[in-house]
Parts: C-alpha cells; sequence; structure tokens
C-alpha cells in the first residue's frame, strides 16, 4: 500500500483521537489491501481507487471506534456486524478493538468467506463471517451494529433475535435519520444520537443508539 495511503491513515487516525499501534494500522493497510485483490472477483466495493477506499471505508468505519469504546468501557463483549458486505466497520473494530469478538454476517457467501479469509490471513481470532440471514441467529449480542444497511425499522426488527438482555443497537447512518427513527417499533427507543466527522470527507454522518424498552411488570 502506498506510503500516501499510510499517512493519510495516520492522520486520519490521529484527528479521530485513535491511538492505534503500528501493529494496527498495518493490519487496517493489509485489510485495504486484500479487499482490491479479492474486489475483482468478490465484488465487495464499487470503489477502486486507493484514496477513495481510505477515506469511504476506512476512515468512514473508525469514527464507530471512540463511541463502541466509551460504551464498552474496555469490556470483551460480543459484537454482531449486520450486513456487513466486505466487512465494514466489524473488520474495523476487530482490528481496532481485540477485547471485542466480532461475527459479520451477510446474506451474500461469498463476502461471508471474504471475512473468514481476512480472519486467517491478519490472524484475528477475535473475528468470524457468517453466511446466513440475521433473522435466523440466536446467538445473543451485546452490540448489534451497521453501517448503511436498511432503514433503522427493518434493522432492529430483522435483528432481535439476536439482541442480547441489556444489548444495544448501533446504527451508522448519513443525515439525521429522524424519519426512521419515529417509525422505530413503539418497544424500541432511540436514546442518543450523536454526529461522526470522517476525516478528508465533507458528509453528513451519524450515530444512532437504540434498545428495547423495558416494560415494567405489573
Amino acid at each position: 500500500m502506498s506510503l500516501k495511503v499510510d499517512d493519510g491513515l495516520r492522520a486520519g487516525a490521529r484527528a479521530l483521537g485513535l491511538n492505534l499501534s503500528d501493529e494496527q494500522i498495518q493490519h487496517l493497510l493489509d485489510y485495504m489491501a486484500l479487499i482490491q485483490k479479492w474486489n475483482r472477483v468478490y465484488n465487495l466495493t464499487a470503489l477502486r481507487d486507493p484514496a477513495d477506499m481510505l477515506t469511504h471505508h476506512l476512515l468512514d468505519s473508525l469514527t464507530a471506534i471512540a463511541p463502541l469504546s466509551r460504551h464498552t468501557q474496555g469490556q470483551p463483549i460480543s459484537v454482531l456486524d449486520v450486513g456487513s458486505g466486505g466487512g465494514l466497520p466489524g473488520v474495523v473494530l476487530a482490528i481496532c478493538m481485540p477485547e471485542l469478538s466480532v461475527s459479520c454476517v451477510d446474506t451474500v457467501a461469498k463476502k461471508a468467506a471474504f471475512v473468514q479469509q481476512v480472519a486467517v490471513s491478519l490472524k484475528l481470532p477475535n473475528l468470524r463471517g457468517i453466511h446466513a440471514r440475521v433473522e435466523s441467529l440466536t446467538d445473543p449480542y451485546q452490540v448489534i451494529c451497521s453501517r448503511a444497511f436498511a432503514s433503522l425499522p427493518d434493522f432492529v426488527t430483522w435483528s432481535r433475535t439476536a439482541l442480547a438482555e441489556g444489548g444495544v443497537w448501533m446504527a451508522m447512518k448519513g443525515k439525521h435519520p429522524q424519519d426512521e427513527i419515529d417509525a422505530l417499533p413503539a418497544d424500541v427507543k432511540a436514546f442518543h444520537v450523536e454526529p461522526l466527522t470522517v476525516p478528508g470527507l465533507d458528509v453528513e454522518r451519524c450515530m444512532v443508539w437504540m434498545r428495547p424498552v423495558q416494560t415494567v411488570s405489573p
């Protein structure tokens, strides 16, 4: 990977307040190289230019690290990345937060296989790819995340069976999706929406945090 991309990644991580090790930076660059290599066969992303992949994929996914770290407080929890595609943001979370156990689920077999390949190639024991429909998953995850996957109502409805007791949903979205928040099921509440800034990209991004509403027994 070019020195320019390496420098851009380091500068972007610094701008996001992330203290990544040289090994983590290298893993991210190696992951990007794997996307480029497999993209020809697996069509993982429409982006081909390394500079675009850096901003739109790596740095965009890295914006999730600080909010998720504040939520987990360093605890070793399980995370499910829904509609993960080539592993964004799941692979990035697994690299930058080794305490997490990250599963990336996708209905496209070759995309789940690619995530498995990344786990092997980069020696990430905390990462796995799952080929399945999210509705079929029943293992409990403390955080279920998605990035540009579906509407918020569909996202929480489809992944509900995989949410652990006390768990939360974390959706990476573009501009503030008030219409989608208003359309959430009555027993799901968006309890926090935070703006995200992607270094090098002049776009609106936000993170929507949701949880089931606790019903009080009479």
